[in-house]
C-alpha cells in the first residue's frame, strides 16, 4: 500500500460566528469560514493582499469549544484534512462544497470568550472521541 497525506494547516480570522449543530445522534458538529491573506504586488507595483475564504467544519468536543469561545475576528490555528463534498440543493441541482475537517484548533489571540488573553487551548483529536 501506497503512503498518501491529506493535511491543512491554516491560520486565519474568523469571518462570522460559529454555527452549532447537532446531528440526530446528539453529535455537535460545528462549522464557520475563516479568512488568510496572501501579499501580492498590483499592476502599479504597489502591495495588496488577496483574501481567501476556507470553509471549517468540527466535529464532538472540539466543535462545542469552538462554539463557547470563538467569535468573529478571532485569529486561530487550524489543522484538519480537505474535503471534497457534492449534493444536490432542493432546485435539485449539484452543489461542490471544499471544505477543511478540522482535527486541531488553537486560539492565537486574546478575543476568546471569558479566558484571560493569555491562555492557549489546545484539543486534537487524540482527545476526542470520533
Amino acid at each position: 500500500m501506497s503512503r498518501t497525506l491529506n493535511k491543512v494547516q491554516l491560520i486565519g480570522r474568523l469571518g462570522g460566528a460559529v454555527e452549532l449543530r447537532y446531528t440526530g445522534t446528539s453529535t455537535a458538529v460545528a462549522t464557520f469560514s475563516i479568512a488568510t491573506n496572501t501579499p501580492t504586488k498590483n499592476q502599479d507595483g504597489t502591495m495588496g493582499e488577496n483574501t481567501d475564504w476556507h470553509n471549517i467544519v468540527v466535529w464532538d468536543k472540539l466543535a462545542e469549544t469552538c462554539n463557547e469561545y470563538l467569535q468573529k475576528g478571532s485569529q486561530i490555528y487550524i489543522e484538519g484534512r480537505i474535503q471534497y463534498r457534492t449534493y444536490e440543493n432542493r432546485e435539485g441541482q449539484k452543489v461542490y462544497k471544499t471544505e477543511i475537517v478540522a482535527s486541531q484548533m488553537i486560539m492565537l489571540d486574546g478575543r476568546s470568550g471569558s479566558r484571560p488573553a493569555s491562555d492557549e487551548v489546545e484539543l486534537d483529536a487524540e482527545e476526542l472521541s470520533f
